[in-house]
Order: structure tokens, then sequence, then C-alpha cells
């Protein structure tokens, strides 16, 4: 079994009188990572994809919720968004039972956070968990043989499925993108044109480390600039992609509303714009180099709890640099190449500006410290 960075922090959580609640994309290993949590407690587990947890849970008063748990340690509720009034429910048992550990997981952050958030404040604690990292893989084998499958990972990417049966990527990444990529997000209220959704996912999935102007996806897409906005921030509280915006002090020349999004997995990706050849064939190398390491480097900022602002940064004159790092008004720039062998030079219009307190490129032969966390 790989065994996961977070597992520590999720055990360290336990019995502290908080509800646990782990959110994830379908298929990210949440439910690996709870039975090896609860695997020496008696628990309960229900299921929130199930129509008879739903009626069983409907208004269900505090007697029977206890009667219903029993002696049991731990109470586990998967795929907790799909249950009507969870945020109540948790509370209720946080608030009565608090020698009752409590753990839900849910693939939307949407419903789930939402559901939870007024009647859960001071009562949980929230992780993220994400496909398999590059680190996870490197402490699982050893970090020669992770490092030679890099090139593989730039197109397969890091789901567990994919990564546990190898030989088979390319059926498994078709069976996540048709059988749960847009389940939950048509699911969601609003949410009716289920072409147009994959429309812009695909273009999305062709932007990747480019700006995007909602005004021109949405001409594009034959529907409002509002619509395009609210989808993507759907996507992104379903964990399918995630954004940086455009870093900017009101300097006249700078981008001010810019946005980039990329991919938390490259294998989704390349099943999205259906394009499995090679690497040393394709013409998107540098996109989905960057995109493989700034969706690296933010799984390792989250797993050490680092709390970090991200952008990019691009002024009139197109000068850029393709990724920042901030926290407490000190700037970390990064420029993102495939080849050690181009020549980057950090353009003085930012630097002599901003004044960062570092500037480093990484590529294929230095990246590894980057993205590579202190836990194991």
């Amino acid at each position: 079994m790989i065994n996961r960075t977070q597992q520590k922090e999720i055990d360290s959580y336990l019995f502290k009188g908080k509800a646990i609640l782990l959110f994830g994309a379908r298929q990210v290993g949440k439910t690996s990572l709870i039975k090896n949590t609860i695997r020496n407690y008696p628990h309960l587990w229900l299921n929130g994809d199930e129509p008879d947890t739903n009626i069983l849970l409907e208004n269900i008063t505090t007697d029977r919720l206890k009667a219903l748990v029993g002696d049991k340690k731990i109470l586990v509720i998967d795929e907790a968004q799909m249950v009507h009034n969870i945020g109540l429910l948790i509370k209720r048992m946080v608030d009565n039972f608090p020698e009752i550990q409590v753990i839900a997981s849910g693939s939307s952050a949407f419903e789930l956070a939402d559901k939870t958030k007024e009647s859960m404040v001071g009562r949980k604690e929230e992780m993220q968990l994400f496909p398999f990292s590059y680190q996870e893989m490197v402490h699982h084998t050893n970090f020669v043989e992770e490092t030679r499958l890099v090139p593989h990972r730039l197109i397969y990417g890091y789901y567990p499925e994919v990564v546990n049966n190898p030989g088979k990527e390319e059926k498994i990444l078709n069976d996540l993108v048709d059988g749960f990529l847009y389940k939950d997000i048509l699911n969601l209220e609003g949410i009716k044109k289920s072409s147009t959704l994959q429309r812009l996912v695909q273009m999305l999935a062709h932007r990747i480390g480019s700006e995007i102007k909602y005004s021109s996806l949405a001409n594009d897409l034959g529907i409002n600039r509002l619509t395009v906005e609210k989808y993507i921030d759907i996507l992104e509280k379903n964990f399918i992609v995630f954004s940086l915006n455009a870093f900017s002090k009101n300097q006249d020349n700078e981008l001010k509303k810019g946005r980039k999004v990329y991919f938390w997995d490259n294998g989704l990706r390349n099943r999205i714009v259906k394009n499995f050849t090679p690497i040393e064939l394709r013409d998107d190398v540098g996109a989905l180099w960057e995109n493989f390491i700034i969706s690296e480097r933010k799984k390792k900022l989250s797993q050490e709890n680092q709390y970090k602002d991200t952008f990019f940064w691009r002024n009139t004159q197109q000068a850029e640099i393709d990724y920042l790092e901030v926290k407490n008004n000190e700037i970390e720039a990064f420029e993102i190449k495939y080849s050690p062998n181009i020549t980057v030079k950090f353009t003085k219009s930012f630097t002599e500006k901003y004044h960062p307190k570092s500037t480093q490129v990484i590529h294929k032969e230095n990246f590894w410290d980057f993205i590579l966390t202190t836990n194991v």
C-alpha cells in the first residue's frame, strides 16, 4: 500500500472533540485513507450516495442517533455532501457525543463546506486529499525510480488506480472521466447544459499555462461571462482545476484581473484533450511541465500546512513570471522550464519594482527539492 503523507495529520486529529472533514475528488483515495485511519477502532460506516442512508438520517433525533452509533468509537459518513442537513447532523454529534469521532468525506467542497460552514465553526478540522504526489511515490519506491518515471507521470498523472495498474492507464482515465468527472458537477443546482460544461473543460485543458479571459470563453461558448465564472468556480470546488490570479500592486502597466487555470492531475487533463502521445513527441511539453510542477508544489504547500498566496505576473509589454509565492510581503519568483538549457533572465521590470526575496528556474534536472515535502 502506498502511504499517504497526510496519514499522520488525520491520526493526530482523532478524539480531540472535533469532526474531521476530508475533501477531495472522487477516486483520489479518501476511502482508503479513512479505512486505514479507523482500522483499529470499532466504527459505523454510512455512505451518503446510498438512498437508504439519506432516509435513515433525515430528521433523525439525537436519541436515535446515539442508538444508531451504539458503542462504536467512530462514525464515518462517506460522500457526506449528499446527506440533507449534514452540517446540523455533524454539529449535533460533536456537541452531544464528543467522545465519538465523526469523520465526513466529500467529493465536492462546494456542497459539504457550504452545508457545514455556519454550524461547524470551532467544531471541525478540514483536510484536502489529492491524487498521489511525486513525494509520496518517492517514499513508496525510491528517488531514482520515481524520477525516471516523471515523463510517464506527465502523460498519465497520479490517480491511485492509474498508478497501481501500469499498462491500463488509458482505459482507467477514460473510465474516470466518463464515470465521475461531470457526475457531481451536473448534479449541482443550476448546471443544466452538460455539453457546454464539457466544452469549457476542454478549452481550459487546451489553455493550461496561458492566461484565460472570461469574456473570450463566454463568446466562444455562446453563454454569458458570469456563467463562465460560475462554472470555473464549481470546477475548482470539485477539485478538477485550480487557478492562479495575476499579481499586481496597481501599477499602470500590469495585468490586474488575469487568471490562469491548471488541472490537479496531468492524466485527467490529457484524457480531456484525448492525447496520450509520449512526452518526446509532443508540442505541449512546456505546458504539461508547468501544470505538473505547479500542481505538485501546491500539494506540497497544502500537505505541510504552509500558507502562502500564489500568483503569476505579467505586464502589458508581455513580460512574465510563471509563478510567485507571497508571504509576509516577501516574494519568491519562479520560472518553470522543462529544458535546463534554456537561458532565463528575470525581467527587470519585475525585479527592480518588487525586489523578490529569491528567484529560481525550475527544470527537469533540479525540480525535486521544489516539490518534495519534509513530511514523511
